[in-house]
């Protein structure tokens, strides 16, 4: 099996290199590889990447992923979101590939507080949104595809949100955390090994193809996500001046940002377990490493 796989220099990307290196020959690459071309602004070259690589799997992982950026540079956002993922439907239709994508809870308006369900019609709010959607029918043009809609992708590698909280914890004695958004912090390392074993069983189970929400279990919120990590950096020895019961809770409407944000990011995990046989843990548990590995 070859597999082609962009972006790899992002948090799913960097975690895909290894889950995927075992199923057969991984060719890697970014938006700033030389050689063969890894970058969604040109089209062209990522249609000719295809055709010499002719791979057997297409793993896009590379997107435009600055949800409040992509309001003032829309054009960018689709191109690299809706028009690039649609190149590589046509690419791997014409080779008879398999194109693995990933989306997003933004492709709803987050309204109500049940979980999403594949079914449910997506109305995003905001650039980002509407240019993953657009991404989402591309892909799902081409036969043998496989779309995983997931929320809150961390890895520990990089920056992210609880980096960002024990930082502030460090130098601040008080910190306020938006609390009426609900959502799975989903880890990269989950999200690429799922997509490994899928990968295998698509390959024996073609009817497999489809749209799959994909995050980890349970739901909280992001100041329910703040309290937990710092709990837990505390508990690993790390001095901090806030802790968790230092975290105040505040709306959304107290924090406005570009783009609006889904207040439900619940997703309805049923279909990808039932199809692939995955048990998804519990968001606390990868977190947990996460702030362990962080903490060293």
């Amino acid at each position: 099996m070859k597999i082609l796989l962009f972006g790899k220099g992002g948090q799913v990307g960097w975690e895909l290199q290894r889950s995927l290196a075992p199923l057969g020959e991984l060719v890697a690459l970014d938006f700033d590889s030389t050689g063969l071309c890894g970058s969604f602004t040109d089209l062209d070259g990522v249609a000719q990447t295809v055709r010499a690589v002719r791979p057997d799997v297409i793993v896009n992982a590379a997107a435009h992923t600055a949800v409040d950026r992509a309001e003032a540079e829309p054009q960018l956002a689709r191109t690299l979101n809706a028009l690039a993922p649609a190149v590589l439907a046509r690419e791997a239709a014409a080779l008879g590939a398999w194109l693995v994508h990933y989306s997003t809870d933004y492709v709803f308006d987050g309204s109500g507080s049940t979980p999403w369900q594949e079914s449910d019609t997506p109305a995003p709010l905001s650039v980002y949104g509407r240019s993953k959607l657009e991404g989402e029918v591309a892909v799902a043009g081409t036969a043998r595809h496989l779309i995983f809609r997931t929320s809150w992708v961390y890895a520990a590698r990089g920056g992210n949100f609880a980096r960002t909280m024990l930082r502030l914890a460090r130098e601040r004695d008080k910190l306020t955390v938006i609390a009426d958004q609900i959502g799975a912090p989903t880890a990269a390392e989950l999200l690429a090994d799922c997509t490994a074993h899928a990968i295998r069983a698509v390959a024996a189970a073609p009817h497999l193809a489809g749209l799959y929400h994909l995050v980890a279990g349970g739901a909280t919120s992001w100041h329910g996500y703040a309290r937990h990590v710092l709990a837990r950096a505390a508990e690993r020895g790390q001095v901090l001046k806030a802790g968790p019961d230092d975290v105040a809770p505040i709306p959304t409407s107290a924090y406005p940002t570009a783009a609006q944000r889904p207040l439900n990011s619940r997703l309805d995990t049923s279909r990808v377990r039932a199809a692939f046989g995955f048990h998804l843990p519990d968001w606390q548990i990868q977190v947990d490493r996460m702030v362990d590995e962080i903490c060293g």
